[in-house]
C-alpha cells in the first residue's frame, strides 16, 4: 500500500472563535477546552513521529482517528446549539467559516508544493503532483488515492507530497452531509434523541462498511468517507451528550484510560495491522473517552498533562504543522539528491524544521484571514473567498501543466527496431533460423554497447514522460482488477477473441500483470501461427497454485484463488494447444488461506517452484502444453522513467544490477523443477541483460515503464525471439 497519513480537525474552539456566537448564553461545554487542544498535540506528534520513521510509534497513523473524533465533536457541538437557538442552520455562514479557516493555509501549501515538485522532482513525478493538486483543491483527493491504491499497476508509486490532503477531503465531505442530515433528523425542535438516532444509524452502517472494506479493498476503507464517517459520528454523539457529561462525576479516570488507549494503539499497531477495520475502535474509543471525560472539567483528569504549555503550543500549530510536514518529508530527498531516501534522524530533523513554515503560516496567513473583521461579521463572505482560492490553486496548477515538461537528451542512438528487423523475407525455415540468429546477436551486441551509456538519447522510444502509458492497448479490459473474482468481465470485453479469430488451435496467456505485459508479442505470434489467443490475466495474481498476500489488504489473496479456478475451468473448456504462464517473482514465501506463512524464507524458492509446477501439471492434465516464462529483470519498485528523467545525463545510475534484478535461486529452482517435469521454460534474461548489468535503455528503446513492468514498445521488438521459443 501507499504510506499512511493523518488529518487534523482544523476547527478551533479557542476563545476568539466564540465571538461568532452572539445571541446564546455561553454553555459550559462551549468554553475553550485545553484538553482538546492538548489532544490535538498528542495526535499530531504521533502522526509526525510515524512519518519520520521513529520506531516507537509504528502505529502513529492512528492520529487520523483521533482528529476525526475531535472534528465530529466540535462541529456538532456548534451546529446543534445553532439549531436549538434558531431552529435552523445557516449553511452559508457555516461553510463560509469552514472555508475561512481551512483554505487560506491549504492553498498556500498546495501552490508551494507544486512549485517545489516542479523544481526538484522529475518531470514525470511533478506532473502527477499537479493532478494531485487539482484533486486536493477540490477536496476529492481521497477518492483519487483510493482508486490509485486499488490499481495494482500504481501500488508501488512514491507517495504524493499532497497525499495528506485525503483526510481534509474526508472531513469536508462529512461536513457537507452531516448538517443536512442533522436538520432533517432533529426537526425544528432540535431533538437530541432524533439526532442521536440518525448519528447512530450512520455510524453503524459506516462501521460495517469499514470492517468489510478493510478485508476486501483496504485503500477504499482507509481513504473513503463511507468507511470513516463512523469516527466523526462517534465524536458527534459525544457532543449531543455533552450537557449530561458536564454534570457527571468520576470522569477523570476515563480521560487517562482514553489517553492510554490512544498511545497503546500507536505503539502496538504497525504496517501489518489490518486498519482501519476493527482495530480503529481502540484509538477512536480512546479519543471518545478523553473528550467525554473532559466535559466535566475535572482537574484530576488527563487535562493536567494536556494543558501544559508545550502541549498547548503544539496544539495551536497542529493544523499548520500537519499541512507542511508531509510535503517537507516527501520533497527533502529530491532537494538533497538522496536517491534512496533520508535516514530516520534526517527525517526527524526535516519534520521538526517544518515547524518554521507552520508557524509562519499560522501567523501570516491563517490568523490574518480568520480573524479579519470582514469575515467575522459576515461569515457568508467566506464562500466568495473559497471560490477565489480554489480558482487560484487550480489556476496555478494549470499554469504548471502548461510549462515545458520535456527531458532533453543528447545525441541519437541506434534505432533498436531497425537493428532487430529482418533484412528480407525468409524463403525457408533455414533462412528464417539464420535471420533469427543474426537478430539475436545484434540484440546482444546492442545490450552490451548500451550498458555503459551515460546520456539519454534524443530519439528515446517511448519518451520518458510518456512511458507510464506505454502498456498493452489491445488487451484493455483483460487484466482483471485486484478485487475481481471472475473471468466473465474479461470475456465480455472480447479477451477470448485475440490472435487469429479463424485459427484452428488456441493459445492461452495465463497469469498476472507480468504475463499481460507480453500481450503484444504473444498476440503477434498467435496471428502468425494462425492461432486464437485467449487472455486470462489478473493484477497481482500468480498462476502458481499458492496464496499470496493481497496488495494493500494484509490478508490472503482469496480473490486470486477464486479467479484462478475459473481460469482453469475455461482452459478445460477451450482445450488449447498451448498455455503460456508467467508470474512476478514474489520475494515473500507463500501463505495459507488464513494468511499465515507456510514455509521459511530459506524454503520459499522451492515452495514457489513447486506451486508453479503444480499449476503447469494441471494445465497438462487438461490437454494443453504448458510453457513457463521466467520473470523479467525486476527494478524492485524503483521507477525507471522517474530515474531517467532525473538523471538524463547519467542514466547508468538507473541501470539494474543482475545480482539484484534477477532472483537467481528462484530462477534455478523453476528451471530444475520444470526440467524434471519435462516442461518448456523460456528465459528472457538474455534479451535484457549482460552478465552483470541490465541497462534501462537499449539502443533508443526505454525498457521499463515503471518500477516493475516492461514497456510495450520494447516487448514488441522481442516478438521474433519469443516466436522461436514457443515452437514445440
Amino acid at each position: 500500500m501507499p504510506s499512511r497519513n493523518a488529518t487534523y480537525e482544523p476547527y478551533r474552539a479557542a476563545p476568539e472563535a466564540r465571538t461568532a456566537q452572539t445571541r446564546a448564553p455561553e454553555q459550559p461545554q462551549d468554553r475553550f477546552r485545553p484538553d482538546i487542544e492538548g489532544l490535538r498535540a498528542v495526535a499530531v506528534l504521533l502522526v509526525v513521529a510515524n512519518h519520520a520513521g521513529l520506531g516507537l510509534v509504528h502505529g502513529g497513523y492512528v492520529g487520523v482517528d483521533v482528529f476525526f473524533v475531535i472534528s465530529g465533536f466540535l462541529i456538532t457541538l456548534h451546529l446543534f446549539r445553532e439549531l436549538q437557538r434558531t431552529g435552523r442552520i445557516g449553511f452559508g455562514a457555516f461553510y463560509g467559516r469552514r472555508i475561512v479557516r481551512l483554505l487560506p493555509a491549504s492553498t498556500v501549501v498546495v501552490i508551494a508544493t507544486v512549485a517545489a515538485a516542479w523544481t526538484w522532482m522529475s518531470p514525470v513525478q511533478a506532473k502527477a503532483v499537479v493532478f494531485d493538486a487539482l484533486s486536493a483543491a477540490a477536496y476529492g483527493i481521497n477518492v483519487r488515492l483510493a482508486v490509485l491504491g486499488t490499481d495494482y499497476l500504481s501500488a508501488e508509486l512514491e507517495p504524493s507530497p499532497l497525499q495528506h490532503f485525503w483526510s481534509l477531503a474526508v472531513e469536508e465531505q462529512f461536513y457537507f452531509i452531516w448538517p443536512l442530515l442533522l436538520v432533517a433528523a432533529a426537526t425544528r425542535r432540535a431533538s437530541r434523541r432524533s439526532a442521536a438516532i440518525a448519528l447512530t444509524l450512520l455510524g453503524v452502517v459506516s462501521f460495517a462498511v469499514c470492517v468489510w472494506q478493510t478485508g476486501h479493498s483496504q485503500p477504499w476503507a482507509y481513504f473513503g468517507i463511507q468507511a470513516r464517517a463512523w469516527e466523526l459520528a462517534a465524536g458527534a454523539l459525544v457532543a449531543l451528550a455533552a450537557e449530561r457529561l458536564a454534570k457527571a462525576r468520576g470522569t477523570a479516570a476515563l480521560t487517562w484510560l482514553g489517553l492510554a488507549a490512544i498511545v497503546a494503539a500507536a505503539v502496538m499497531f504497525d504496517e501489518t495491522t489490518r486498519f482501519p477495520g476493527m482495530a480503529a475502535l481502540l484509538p477512536v474509543g480512546g479519543a471518545v473517552l478523553v473528550i467525554a471525560g473532559g466535559c466535566a472539567k475535572s482537574p484530576k483528569g488527563a487535562v493536567a498533562l494536556l494543558k501544559t504549555p508545550p502541549m498547548q503550543a503544539i496544539g495551536k500549530l497542529s493544523y499548520s504543522w500537519y499541512l507542511w510536514h508531509w510535503p517537507a518529508l516527501m520533497l527533502a530527498p529530491h532537494v538533497v539528491g538522496a536517491e534512496h531516501g533520508l535516514g530516520t534522524w534526517a527525517k526527524a530533523a526535516v519534520a521538526a524544521g517544518s515547524l518554521l513554515p507552520a508557524w509562519l503560516s499560522l501567523k501570516l496567513v491563517e490568523n490574518r484571514v480568520r480573524f479579519n473583521p470582514v469575515f467575522k461579521r459576515r461569515p457568508r463572505r467566506g464562500l466568495g473567498l473559497g471560490a477565489m482560492l480554489t480558482a487560484l490553486a487550480c489556476g496555478a496548477a494549470a499554469i504548471f501543466l502548461g510549462l515545458p515538461n520535456e527531458v532533453r537528451g543528447e545525441g541519437t542512438a541506434q534505432d533498436t527496431a531497425q537493428a532487430l528487423a529482418q533484412q528480407n523475407a525468409a524463403n525457408d525455415a533455414a533462412a528464417e533460423a539464420r535471420q533469427l540468429e543474426e537478430a539475436r546477436k545484434r540484440l546482444l551486441e546492442l545490450i552490451a554497447t548500451s550498458a555503459p551509456l551515460t546520456a539519454m538519447p534524443q530519439n528515446l522510444t517511448p519518451p520518458v514522460t510518456a512511458a507510464t502509458n506505454d502498456r498493452p492497448q489491445g488487451s484493455k479490459g483483460c487484466l482483471a482488477s485486484l478485487d475481481e473474482t471472475s473471468i466473465k468481465p474479461a470475456l465480455a470485453e472480447g479477451c477470448d477473441k485475440h490472435g487469429d479469430p479463424q485459427g484452428k488451435t488456441t493459445m492461452v496467456l495465463f497469469g498476472d500483470s507480468h504475463t499481460e505485459q507480453w500481450f503484444d508479442a504473444v498476440d503477434a505470434v498467435a496471428k502468425r501461427n494462425h492461432q486464437k489467443l485467449v487472455v486470462l490475466t489478473k493484477s497481482g495474481c500468480t498462476p502458481a497454485d499458492a496464496y499470496t498476500i493481497k496488495v494493500n489488504a494484509r490478508r490472503a489473496f482469496t480473490e486470486c484463488a477464486t479467479w484462478r479456478e475459473e481460469a482453469f475451468a475455461k482452459i478445460k473448456e477451450l482445450k488449447p494447444a498451448l498455455v503460456l504462464m508467467s508470474t512476478r517473482t514474489y520475494g515473500d514465501p507463500p501463505v495459507d488461506k488464513a494468511g499465515a506463512v507456510t514455509v521459511g524464507k530459506a524454503e520459499a524458492d522451492k515452495a514457489w517452484s513447486q506451486a508453479l509446477i503444480r499449476s503447469a501439471k494441471r494445465v497438462q492434465q487438461l490437454g494443453a502444453r504448458p510453457v513457463i516464462m521466467q520473470d523479467t529483470p525486476d527494478p524492485r519498485g524503483a521507477s525507471v522513467p522517474d530515474c531517467v528523467a532525473a538523471h538524463p545525463a547519467a542514466v547508468q545510475q538507473c541501470a539494474l544490477k543482475v545480482a539484484t534484478a534477477i532472483y537467481a535461486t528462484r530462477k534455478t529452482a523453476n528451471e530444475d523443477a520444470a526440467k524434471e517435469a519435462g516442461f518448456t521454460v523460456v528465459d528472457p534474461t538474455p534479451w535484457f541483460c549482460t552478465d552483470t548489468v541490465c541497462p534501462v535503455i537499449i539502443g533508443n528503446a526505454l525498457v521499463y515503464r515503471d518500477g516493475s513492468h516492461v514497456t510495450t514498445s520494447y516487448i514488441k521488438l522481442l516478438t521474433p525471439l519469443l516466436q522461436a521459443e514457443l515452437k514445440g
